[in-house]
């Protein structure tokens, strides 16, 4: 688990981790604090469990990355599993992990898919989005109105994070009561991924399903394929860049819905976004194929992850068939996807991106038919809906 600046956050992901059906005797909790300036440190001393927890400070500020990679180096479980520091817990959370790898060694299990938000603590750094989302659901809530209205009336303009729910709401099962499911990853279920089962069979992109907030692999696979990257500085695609290693590797994906977590929502970086692009856009380069380079899809023109599915194995089935052929496409294709990162990567409009590619018109016309000719027009509309912008 890293963590910086999360206190109360953590404090409440660890009072889970207290209460787990598996043996704790037969677990182990490593705490990553990458040089918080908050209480953080505090928990080094006043965390108490029966299982091994073991708080590891660096000297300085590492990044998401290192901070993971230290903690697998400092691991002696046969089974990793990454969670971030805000996720909450049930009480089988560890156990509902650990069974899929008992009789497999290649497998990656995954309950961030099926993860639910929510706010544990208020306070006036939330942005106007998350406010508007509060105050739309909380007044209706039985046992947490009187809290939100006390918050509203006198804390509301104080720096501090008021806590709404704490370890007794934990221990009674009253999160769930004020929980929602994450409309990112849902969105990214009904669209049509829920069609491949919980073992993504079939799906051309399982590693996206590789989410560090709540995952689980062998270290042994970790060190046969690799740590993180750690030149993925700031936010995003680091985790899945190691899944897509994993998954080139051999690994099994499965989505364990039992496996979820709650997580805990708090404020966000507005410069989260583009640094996300960024690090896309170093994960394009470094894995040029076309299972990575479709992800810049899902930006523009928009397309969902089952329609980025049949992008993606419409072009491998045309690599396959034709691996010398349609070259011109090919190529301004792989550039308008590249260009759309760079662009997002950098704040600018995504328009026009035909204008500084290598773009033979009237070549890729002709290809485009013939594509078409073949019944790959998924692939032929995701072109040319990103030659049109």
């Amino acid at each position: 688990m890293p963590s910086y600046n999360k206190y109360e956050y953590v404090s409440l992901s660890l009072h889970c981790l207290t209460r787990q059906t598996f043996d704790p005797a037969q677990f182990e909790v490593i705490l990553i604090d990458d040089c918080s300036t908050d209480e953080t440190p505090r928990l080094k001393n006043e965390f108490v469990s029966d299982f091994t927890f073991k708080y590891i400070r660096p000297h300085t500020n590492l990044g998401r990355s290192r901070a993971r990679n230290l903690g697998i180096e400092n691991s002696e479980g046969e089974v990793v599993i990454f969670m971030d520091a805000e996720m909450l817990t049930e009480r089988n959370f560890i156990e509902e992990h650990y069974k899929h790898h008992i009789h497999e060694s290649n497998v990656v299990v995954t309950g961030a898919m099926h993860y639910r938000g929510v706010y544990t603590f208020l306070t006036p750094l939330f942005n106007e989005s998350q406010w508007s989302h509060i105050d739309g659901f909380l007044p209706r809530s039985a046992y947490f109105a009187g809290r939100y209205y006390d918050y509203k009336a006198t804390y509301r303009n104080e720096l501090t994070y008021f806590p709404l729910a704490g370890k007794e709401d934990i221990n009674e099962g009253r999160i769930h009561d004020i929980s929602f499911p994450n409309w990112y990853l849902t969105s990214i279920l009904n669209s049509g991924l829920s069609h491949f089962g919980e073992n993504l069979n079939g799906f051309a992109l399982p590693y996206i399903a590789f989410l560090t907030g709540d995952v689980s692999v062998k270290k042994a696979m970790l060190n046969q394929t690799g740590y993180f990257d750690e030149s993925f500085q700031g936010y995003g695609a680091e985790d899945w860049e190691l899944g897509y290693r994993l998954f080139k590797n051999g690994a099994k994906f499965r989505v364990d819905p039992a496996a979820f977590c709650y997580h805990q929502e708090h404020p966000t970086s507005s410069g989260n976004f583009r640094e996300a692009m960024g690090n896309l856009y170093k994960f394009m380069n470094k894995s040029p194929e076309i299972e990575v380079l479709a992800l810049a899809l899902e930006q523009r023109p928009g397309l969902n992850f089952l329609e980025i599915h049949y992008v993606v194995t419409q072009y491998k089935e045309m690599e396959a068939k034709f691996p010398n052929q349609y070259a011109a496409f090919k190529s301004a294709f792989i550039s308008m996807m590249f260009k759309v990162v760079e662009l997002l990567r950098d704040g600018q409009t995504v328009t026009r991106l035909v204008r500084d590619i290598d773009f033979q018109e009237n070549e890729i016309l002709d290809q485009l038919s013939v594509i078409r000719d073949h019944r790959w027009h998924m692939l032929a509309d995701a072109f040319e809906r990103l030659a049109k912008l």
